[in-house]
């Protein structure tokens, strides 16, 4: 859920899920998958920066309750992101060596 602002100053919280497009034009329209438009003060740079740190924080919150890196791995799949060119981090038993 992200926290916008009505054209008319009133907040209003919405499902980002929801978003299919943002046109600015020259105020930023959402039209949402059920064919629904509203108008927010927000720009759509500002739209997508609220999507994108609202996902994060949900990942966050996924990432915290994982209890190691092969399950970190199991929800990285499950997004369809590829970490497979990137080492495991060392176990937490591993100390750097300088």
């Amino acid at each position: 859920m992200i926290e916008l602002t009505r054209l008319n100053g009133a907040p209003m919280v919405l499902n980002s899920d929801l978003i299919k497009t943002a046109e600015a034009s020259p105020d930023t329209m959402l039209t949402l998958i059920n064919g629904e438009k509203l108008i927010v003060r927000e720009d759509t740079a500002e739209v997508v920066e609220r999507v994108l740190a609202y996902r994060a924080r949900l990942l966050a919150a996924v990432v915290k309750r994982l209890p190691s890196y092969g399950e970190l791995q199991r929800a990285v799949s499950l997004t369809s992101l590829d970490l497979s060119a990137q080492p495991p981090p060392p176990a937490p038993s591993e100390k750097k060596r300088r």
